[in-house]
This record gives structure tokens, sequence and C-alpha cells, in this order.
């Protein structure tokens, strides 16, 4: 999709001279001036010292910063993850192989000008709303694969339930239940999320203090 564009004189004035008498003001009034003050100067202070932990969410999604491309390392031709995670996302693979379990990658880092590509022209062709479209895509700036710790798994046995609800019924999801954590993976959108739909195949790496310190905010959008 094609983007969009974002839609003293100084006059020297002599003072004029006037006498003004001088008046007690007594402490009432001082207290009544200086009591807005005190509190805008409070406000200001509070958000100058918080300004770094405020959290702004865009239909239930939190914003992420792009990662550095320098530190993305391919996992399998055409997907790339964080260089933290790749270790332990090919050990947990290599693990599932072993039990007979087929784990195959889906997506993994996506730039936030693909983001805006696939969250604007999917809107468009299906007639939805932002909010209905936020619903199953994040919007460009809040999707968790920009951060390079989000992956999205399939069943390499069962391809028909790639990116559908019924991954939830494949030997992948289950085995992913029972093991993900060990490899410090978890669903990142499970059936008590309020604002996004349910997503058994996301799942986002937590084994880095990099990435708990990018997702330590999550909580406060269940």
């Amino acid at each position: 999709m094609a983007n969009q564009g974002p839609y003293k004189d100084f006059f020297d004035i002599k003072v004029a001279k006037r006498k003004v008498l001088k008046r007690k003001r007594n402490k009432s009034f001082w207290l009544l001036i200086s009591f807005p003050l005190i509190l805008f100067t409070g406000f200001v202070f509070l958000i100058e010292t918080n300004k770094n932990t405020v959290i702004l969410s865009l239909f239930g999604h939190l914003p992420y910063e792009e990662i550095d491309k320098n530190n993305l390392i391919e996992v399998q031709p055409g997907i790339s993850v964080h260089e933290d995670m790749y270790n332990d996302l090919l050990a947990m693979q290599r693990d599932a192989e072993r039990d007979g379990v087929f784990l195959v990658f889906l997506s993994g880092y996506r730039s936030i000008e693909l983001q805006k590509e696939i969250f604007f022209y999917l809107k468009s062709i299906r007639n939805q709303i932002a909010s209905e479209r936020a619903r199953v895509s994040a919007p460009p700036g809040f999707s968790e694969h920009s951060t390079g710790f989000a992956i999205d798994i399939g069943d390499a046995t069962n391809r028909a339930t790639d990116f559908e609800v019924e991954f939830e019924n494949t030997r992948a999801f289950n085995w992913l239940e029972t093991n993900a954590a060990k490899y410090h993976f978890r669903l990142s959108f499970d059936k008590d999320h309020q604002s996004v739909d349910y997503e058994p195949w996301h799942w986002r790496y937590e084994g880095s203090v990099e990435a708990l310190r990018i997702f330590n905010s999550e909580s406060e959008l269940k």
C-alpha cells in the first residue's frame, strides 16, 4: 500500500507611568495565589520523574521499539529472531522433535513498516474498522514481532492450522503448553486476554534481561 502524507511582529510601546498605591496583602491572599502554582509544579515533577514508565496502549496493544537489525539472526530461511532467543528456540524445536512433535516457525521479526502494510492492507480488504482489525493484528509500532522476541509457531504435520485457533488441537500446541516455559517461552495472547483475540500460535521469549525489560508491563493490559 502507498504511504499517505500528513496533511513577531514586535511593537515598541512605551510604558505609561502610573502612581500605584501599595496595599498590604494578607496571608490568605498569598496562599490563594500560590496554591495552584504549587500544585502545577508538583504535577510537572510527577510527569518528569515517571515519564519513562508511562504506559500508552492502542486498542489493547503496548508500544514496542523496533530491534536493531544487527541483533537479528536467521533461524530459518526468511525468518529472523533476536539473537538472545536463538539458541533456546532451536533447542525447543530439537527437543520437541525427539518427542515426535515437529514445530515449524511461521513468522519471527517483522519491521514496523511491514506491520503497517499488514495491518492496513488486511483492514482494507476485509472491510474492517481499526478496532476490529486490532483484535487479530497489532497496529504498526505496537507488535511484539518488532522486538525480535516473538515467534509464530505451527505444527509441521498439520499446516491447515497455521494461524488458526484450531492449532490448539494439535500435538505441537499440546507439547508447547507442557514444555515451552522450560525454554523461557510463554503464550502472549491466551483465552483470558481482554483486548486481543486468542492466538495459540503466538509465543514470546522471556529468557533474557532485555526481553524482560521490554515485556515487564504486559500485565497492565490483562
